[in-house]
């Protein structure tokens, strides 16, 4: 290990440092002492929520739209919801050390539940609510829960149809009531009926007193929750993450922006990712601000319009969703909306971003852009439901660079962080004034981070996980003896920033037999940027050069086949239309000419590329449940067309087993082409730049 490539805030310091010879550390002026401790009257979350029901006790804390209509609940309130429901599930046999599933979308009474479930001792275990019943079944069993709370019938259906492999679950708790009627009632309940039983007891003070005594006694220290990774090179892994874990980690990151009570924020993630346990939940309790919940997953713009959302985050598939949806919608405008939009777009690509920084603009320039935010910029703002946003983030995987500074150049304060399960997200994230494209900014509060000498990201932290649930052996493999993590995550310190700029997955960072660089997700991130490709694989390691399978956005180029009357059935018949082939394999040369401007990447141009017959999907295993790529998987089941891709084979044969929506199994077979493209010449490197 070398100790040079260390950089933190725990020292009261942040920089890299530098070689013998060369500038040292950088100074930190600000002083994060006071994050690290957190009191007993809020180190766990249901003190923080009785805190919050007296400190904020008429302030909104949640609200639901459902049928158009947006209901809310003040602190107070929320705190005599989760009291009765707490009360309850200890009727039903909760006990301390339990763990309770949570499976549904984002609605209050599964938030509550959280808390609820905290109040005994007990640990929610978030399940992502579009698992197969496969895939639950297995977080179900190794977490040996006891009861499941879902959302509605759907997620009912699951736990059942799977309930014979699962001894310990003695109960069964659904949100919505609609199609449960005339089920098996003797281990179903609604909330409402634990609610009402909790409420009956309540009356005894002796009950009452047992549940002021049980969170009184909690400690930070006890285990909060427990979330399951989304397993892109195996079985997930249950990570366990303390009160301390969490709470500290929010509590910096809200010291980090400046966040407080009057923050608005909209929860759409899945429950069972982290990034929505930190931004929907604990975040919400350490500074007492609102969470919004929307309707459903296709009103979620509107609704954060509607609710004017000061503090968001997204994954990169959002944004790229939202810039293809709104090249889309151009292209159906007049001339004179296109022309005007596509000015103003290069208006602000060149100064958008400098002017967001408050950096020096020529009064001309800035008087153009000002007239470019009331004809374009506002417009397409309040349409992605961001006027009102303060601090926005995005994480998960890299964002493509003209994606981030797209939005950017809006006057969005779009920023990048770099998180993962085991940190209780915050590892590092890019300090306001200093945003660029590239990085994933500097360690957060109260964060060490390390580079191995194999390129490997370290990180040591408050919100370092306990362990892997019945897994020692992983987690001493992930976690040394001293509280250090090992990411994955190949990266490196940038000499001019001291930011932190991650490359790829240690594991799939390698070379080709040329021994040029080969990092697949830098490659697959550029190719993305295209609204008319949705994703992308590469493949290259220990080969002669690098060949991708790409995914038409259905969206985008469908738009772009009904404005060209070119008809088609099916997707397959899309993807394979000649002119579909040929747009694609423009984005691609566009791609290598690219790489080719980049000493690094230079030797990774894309030589051979096909357009996949189906869309990946995470019901056939191909995606994770957060839309991670899982390469192996994915190699190993479409093995014949990486064989004709470096055959020489101008088409491969395919067929492929599906899941569609309601279970059923089919299959989809056929030829796909296999594109050949011309590799650019290398840049040369100035003398100047190969010396830095």
């Amino acid at each position: 290990m070398n100790p040079e490539n260390r950089v933190g805030q725990r020292d009261g310091w942040c920089g890299l440092a530098a070689p013998p010879g060369k500038p040292g550390r950088t100074p930190v002026v600000a002083n994060h002492a006071d994050a690290r401790a957190v009191s007993g009257a809020g180190d766990t979350f249901p003190k923080l929520l009785a805190l919050n029901a007296t400190r904020f006790a008429t302030r909104p804390a949640m609200r639901h739209k459902d049928l158009g209509i947006w209901h809310s609940w003040t602190w107070a309130e929320v705190h005599r919801e989760v009291h009765a429901f707490a009360l309850g599930l200890r009727e039903l046999g909760l006990n301390s050390g339990d763990k309770v599933a949570i499976v549904g979308r984002n609605r209050p009474r599964l938030y509550w539940s959280m808390a609820a479930i905290q109040s005994w001792g007990g640990v929610p275990v978030p399940v992502y609510s579009d698992s197969v019943a496969e895939e639950m079944v297995y977080v179900l069993e190794h977490a040996e829960t006891t009861i499941a709370i879902v959302e509605d019938q759907e997620q009912v259906d699951k736990v059942l149809s799977v309930s014979d492999r699962l001894p310990k679950l003695t109960h069964i708790i659904y949100d919505e009531h609609r199609g449960l009627r005339d089920y098996d009632h003797s281990r179903l309940h609604s909330f409402e009926q634990v609610q009402a039983i909790g409420r009956a007891v309540g009356k005894d003070p002796a009950k009452t007193a047992a549940l002021d005594a049980s969170i009184a006694d909690a400690k930070g220290s006890d285990l909060a929750i427990m979330l399951y990774t989304s397993g892109t090179t195996g079985k997930p892994k249950g990570v366990m993450l303390s009160n301390d874990n969490v709470i500290i980690s929010a509590r910096n990151g809200n010291l980090f922006d400046k966040l407080d009570e009057t923050e608005e924020v909209i929860a759409y993630l899945p429950l069972a990712w982290v990034g929505d346990n930190i931004f929907s939940y604990a975040q919400s309790y350490v500074a007492g601000f609102c969470v919004n919940c929307p309707e459903n997953a296709d009103t979620v713009t509107e609704d954060r319009r509607e609710v004017g959302t000061s503090y968001a985050f997204a994954p990169p598939r959002v944004y790229e969703t939202l810039l293809t949806q709104t090249m889309v919608r151009m292209e159906d405008a007049s001339a004179l909306k296109r022309r005007m939009f596509h000015y103003y777009l290069s208006v602000a690509k060149q100064w958008g971003e400098k002017i967001l920084n408050r950096e020096s603009v020529p009064l001309g320039a800035r008087l153009n852009y000002a007239l470019g935010r009331f004809l374009v910029y506002e417009p397409l703002k309040n349409r992605f439901g961001l006027s009102k946003i303060r601090v926005a983030y995005t994480a998960g995987e890299a964002i493509g660079p003209e994606i981030f500074r797209f939005f950017r150049s809006l006057g969005i304060n779009l920023k990048q962080l770099y998180g993962q399960t085991e940190a209780s997200v915050y590892i590092s994230a890019q300090p306001d004034g200093e945003i660029y494209a590239d990085t994933v900014g500097k360690p957060n509060i109260d964060v060490e981070i390390k580079i191995d000498d194999n390129g490997e990201v370290l990180f040591r932290s408050p919100g370092v996980f306990q362990g892997y649930f019945k897994d020692p052996a992983k987690t001493a493999e992930t976690k040394t003896p001293d509280g250090w993590v090992r990411s994955g995550d190949a990266g490196f310190f940038d000499a001019k920033t001291g930011h932190l700029r991650i490359i790829d997955r240690a594991k799939d960072v390698g070379k080709l037999k040329s021994g040029a660089l080969f990092a697949p997700k830098y490659i697959e991130n550029k190719l993305k940027f295209y609204p008319n490709i949705k994703e992308a694989v590469a493949f290259g390691q220990d080969r002669d050069f690098v060949t991708a399978f790409l995914n038409i956005d259905l969206t985008a180029v469908g738009s772009w086949a009904e404005r060209h009357n070119v008809s088609y059935a099916s997707y397959q018949e899309l993807a394979g239309h000649p002119d579909v082939i040929t747009m694609l394999a423009r984005h691609v040369d566009e791609v290598n000419r690219s790489l080719a401007d980049e000493p690094l990447m230079a030797g990774a141009q894309i030589k051979r590329f096909l357009i996949l017959h189906k869309e990946l999907d995470a019901d056939d295993g191909e995606l994770t449940r957060t839309q991670k790529v899982r390469r192996g998987f994915i190699a190993e089941r479409y093995q014949s067309l990486v064989t004709g891709l470096y055959d020489g084979s101008k088409r491969a044969h395919i067929r492929t087993e599906v899941t569609f929506e309601d279970g059923r199994k089919g299959v989809i077979q056929g030829d796909v082409a296999v594109i050949d493209m011309e590799l650019h010449a290398v840049r040369p490197v100035p003398f100047q730049e190969a010396a830095e």
